[in-house]
């Protein structure tokens, strides 16, 4: 962690004690350091209540620092702020009733605390449960998540991926709920409003926090009121565009909605009408050609999407084939609801050429005809199996039973072959053509999958570079040194090195008709740029 000019912070603590996830070695808060905390943390509250605001929520949760007073694994003092259960509750007591004194009695203070880190050594949920029941009488809520900022593995549930199951802290909620007289909100993997009215009338909890299920559709709430259910764009947690950019120090967006974020330039959502309604000729049903339709119907163009297959999805199809990335269909599911509802017409097992495009005359032409995978060229020697990741995914031929993937991309692809196959009893060596696996993906989704790797005995070898093959033996070259690197023993050599522009019928077009490529056509990328595409080109249309 850097502060604002590139150099490391001064970190404070209850103790020092190092933490893992960051490496950093904080130092011991002296008493009068804690004075001076709690009273900025009223001096906060009176600031907000006097802009106007109504209440503010205590952040005790993720292991940050009120969390870390009352962990003794972290908090080692021997003061009244440590030893026991009720010293090392104090730091967060006096920030409860330094707030409450400073602001008036209608003022809502609300808590926020993990009901377990979901990491070891933390905290005992009874010991955030019996916090909660200490503090009851100066607070108006409790909200419940789980997790810590402080190791890799706790991080994860502070925006759980999809391979988290949905409405998971449910048990925990419940049982605070079961404890406490004051309201209980409980957090965590809930996309859908009739999820939520189920786990209120099962008595889960008296509210439901949803964070990225309004970025993904902000309109949820009005959707939700007026019975459209099947309307709602349910959040799939990629985490790709939302905590990944967020990361990244980037304003935070959607995949599946790249207007959020950038609501000033898109209008809040609001497709500007067409002043002279075209007739839009789309080719392509991925993610690009999806987008770019609906958007074009909303603004009353006549728009009709022809998807040379008999599925729409695109790269998406094979995506949700990886382990844990079912869900990401969904973007598919949600985008062809919005084309249905603008009045998109589809021509399916239609593929489009010259004559076609002659045939309908259109005055636009959007081609998101996607990638073409892409196979490297190097030296094959012998009579090893070489498959592409496609080709696995869909089962193409059975693969030998030592493998070796060159993972070029870096992605969830690499990760995602290489569980596949391990769970289905292969020995698996993932080579990586970065500084480690999932280098181009968001941290907790890369975390859970290289802990699934870890679990099932894949072999991760990062820094190669592919070079080439015999009848047995993948060659290497390690692209810091420069070294050759051997992997003997190899069945099956499977590539994961993405994709090119498929760009076919952009050539075949010529200056016949006004054409737009968008998506993997114009560039391989991943959907979020591919949607994103769809929504511009469509806009200016």
């Amino acid at each position: 962690m850097e502060t604002a000019d590139g150099l490391a912070p001064i970190a404070y603590s209850a103790s020092a004690v190092p933490q893992e996830r960051f490496h950093v070695m904080p130092l011991e808060m002296t008493k009068d350091f804690i004075a001076e905390i709690v009273a900025s943390y009223a001096s906060a509250a009176k600031r907000l209540e006097t802009a106007g605001i109504d209440g503010v929520e205590i952040v005790a949760s993720h292991g940050y620092l009120p969390a870390q007073f009352l962990n003794p694994e972290i908090n080692k003092r021997n003061d009244e702020y440590g030893g026991s259960a009720e010293n090392r509750l104090r730091f967060l007591r006096e920030v409860v009733d330094a707030v409450r004194a400073a602001t008036r009695d209608q003022f809502v203070v609300g808590l926020r605390i993990s009901s377990r880190e979901m990491d070891e050594p933390e905290t005992a949920f009874e010991v955030t449960l019996d916090a909660c029941k200490q503090l009851e009488s100066q607070l108006d809520y409790v909200s419940v998540v789980a997790g810590t900022s402080a190791s890799l593995k706790g991080s994860v549930h502070i925006v759980p991926p999809m391979t988290t199951e949905n409405a998971y802290l449910t048990p925990d909620s419940r049982q605070y709920k079961e404890s406490l007289s004051i309201p209980v909100i409980v957090t965590g993997r809930v996309n859908q409003p009739q999820e939520a009215e189920k786990l209120l009338e099962k008595g889960d909890a008296d509210f439901v926090g949803m964070t990225r299920a309004l970025i993904c559709d902000p309109n949820m709430p009005e959707k939700a009121a007026s019975g459209l259910f099947d309307d709602i764009r349910a959040c799939i947690a990629c985490n790709q565009a939302c905590i990944g950019h967020f990361h990244k120090s980037l304003p935070i967006s959607c995949i599946q909605y790249p207007e959020s974020g950038r609501e000033i330039k898109f209008n809040m959502g609001k497709v500007p009408q067409a002043v002279h309604v075209k007739q839009v000729m789309i080719v392509g049903g991925g993610p690009a050609g999806l987008k770019a339709a609906s958007t074009a119907a909303k603004a009353g163009h006549q728009v009709t999407l022809y998807e040379a297959t008999g599925q729409l999805g695109g790269q998406t199809i094979l995506a949700q084939k990886i382990p844990g990335r079912a869900e990401f269909g969904g973007i598919v599911t949600n985008l062809k609801r919005e084309c249905d509802i603008a009045g998109v017409t589809f021509s399916m097992n239609t593929k489009v050429d010259r004559n076609l495009v002659e045939q309908q005359q259109p005055d636009s032409l959007i081609i998101a005809t996607g990638g073409l995978v892409y196979r490297p060229e190097f030296e094959n020697l012998g009579d090893m199996q070489v498959l592409d990741a496609c080709q696995v995914l869909n089962e193409v031929e059975s693969v030998g039973k030592n493998v070796l993937i060159a993972d070029w991309k870096s992605d969830w692809t690499g990760l995602g072959l290489a569980e596949q196959l391990a769970t289905n009893g292969h020995s698996v060596t993932l080579a990586v053509n970065g500084l480690y696996a999932g280098e181009s993906i968001q941290s907790y989704v890369r975390t859970v999958m290289t802990a699934n790797l870890h679990r099932l005995g894949v072999q991760i070898v990062p820094y190669m570079r592919l070079y080439g093959c015999d009848d047995d033996t993948v060659f290497m070259q390690h692209t810091a040194s420069g070294e050759a690197v051997m992997f003997e023993k190899i069945d099956t050599l499977v590539l994961s090195h993405g994709h090119i522009p498929n760009t076919g019928l952009a050539n075949e077009m010529g200056s016949l008709v006004e054409q737009h490529l968008i998506g993997d056509a114009l560039a391989a990328r991943t959907a979020e740029e591919a949607v994103f595409d769809g929504l511009k080109v469509s806009w200016q249309l």
